[in-house]
């Protein structure tokens, strides 16, 4: 996926909380405003390191988004709060939020444009050798899973994934294996392909 900032930030004045479940997110805020001065949540330790490099004094959740609003709940932060998301979210963050008590508006700031795998991936993906797979995403897993209807994939896929959500994703009987990273996070995930490439290479025989 590509990303493309677009112009939606709100006027900030009386806002009380932001909170970003991404770093795109982050990365968007700091292209479209100087305010550093709103407190922050961030769904997980990239995001909120994100927030700090542009200067915000953030709050830094498990990981999850489920997680991330049992956290404001209990911690009633500043209101209102301010999500900034993509057009693209796992989980009805500010509504449920809203629900719960703590009036919570969003802004899409962000979007995630859909982008052609790579002729160098697409050349791999169509030979017979094993290739590791890692997904991040469900919507990345649909996306990837799609293209393979108009491209002749051979290889042997061993998918790692971001959590079961994603694996959810792969069409049954498509993975030669399916590895979840341990926490979600992208240090996690790397660890978890450093994983897949030992098994891909015991099982193949490579």
């Amino acid at each position: 996926m590509q990303i493309e900032v677009c112009a939606n930030l709100p006027d900030l004045v009386g806002t009380g909380t932001l909170i970003f479940t991404s770093r795109h997110g982050v990365e968007a805020f700091a292209q479209l405003t100087d305010r550093r001065d709103i407190p922050a949540y961030a769904v997980g330790e990239a995001t909120g390191q994100a927030a700090r490099d542009i200067g915000l004094t953030v709050t830094v959740g498990e990981g999850d988004a489920e997680r991330l609003i049992k956290q404001i709940v209990a911690d009633k932060p500043n209101l209102p709060c301010l999500h900034l998301r993509g057009e693209h979210v796992a989980a009805p963050l500010a509504e449920t939020l809203t629900s719960a008590g703590l009036e919570t508006h969003e802004a899409v700031i962000y979007l995630q444009r859909p982008c052609p795998l790579s002729d160098e991936a697409q050349r791999l993906l169509q030979k017979p050798d094993p290739v590791i797979l890692p997904l991040f995403s469900p919507r990345s897993a649909r996306l990837a899973f799609a293209q393979e209807k108009h491209s002749n994939w051979q290889a042997p896929l061993h998918i790692v994934a971001m959590s079961q959500a994603v694996a959810d994703q792969v069409p049954a009987g498509r993975a030669s294996s399916i590895s979840i990273a341990a926490t979600l996070d992208a240090m996690a995930m790397v660890q978890a392909t450093e994983r897949a490439w030992i098994k891909a290479n015991r099982l193949e025989g490579c």
